[in-house]
């Protein structure tokens, strides 16, 4: 079964009771999607199917054939970084580094909900588009957890990027 994976097509032949977290990470070999706690509690594993973020230890691979997935692999390169990479690297938001894939997939994601107005909990206005203020980013961002405690950090790179795009 194909799945297309950052752009490429990789063939899925094992066991249907696979995640795609560890299709990614066994069968693809792409280790930047991280698996945290396993039970999606954490964010760590965050990816985008479709453009929309997604926990992909609570997923199975089979459940994603003619899917767009994209992991952190598929954002930039070293010589070559996507503006939010850029921005954590620039802010420290990546401390030990172990959530910031998921951080910096849930990050896209977010910001391309709030381009297309979809409100949060914390949206104060639900007639206008939602600004990305910093409390609704950490709102927003809530279902990815950084154990160094890099929040101010993380929100601080989002809004570089946020404030760049406009």
């Amino acid at each position: 079964m194909p799945l297309t994976i950052n752009g490429t097509v990789h063939d899925f032949t094992g066991d249907p009771r696979t995640t795609l977290l560890d299709f990614l990470r066994e069968g693809c070999g792409l280790t930047g999607t991280k698996k945290g706690c396993d039970h999606g509690q954490c964010g760590a594993c965050t990816v985008l199917v479709n453009g929309q973020r997604i926990n992909s230890c609570l997923t199975l691979a089979v459940m994603h054939e003619g899917d767009a997935v994209t992991t952190i692999e598929g954002f930039g390169s070293a010589e070559d970084l996507h503006p939010l990479q850029a921005a954590f690297v620039h802010h420290d938001g990546y401390q030990c580094g172990y959530c910031t894939p998921g951080q910096i997939c849930s990050a896209k994601a977010m910001i391309d909900e709030a381009a297309n107005g979809w409100p949060s909990f914390v949206s104060a206005d639900l007639s206008e588009p939602p600004t990305l203020t910093p409390d609704e980013i950490r709102e927003r961002m809530s279902g990815n957890l950084c154990r160094c405690g890099a929040y101010s950090n993380i929100v601080a790179a989002i809004a570089e990027v946020l404030e760049a795009a406009r």
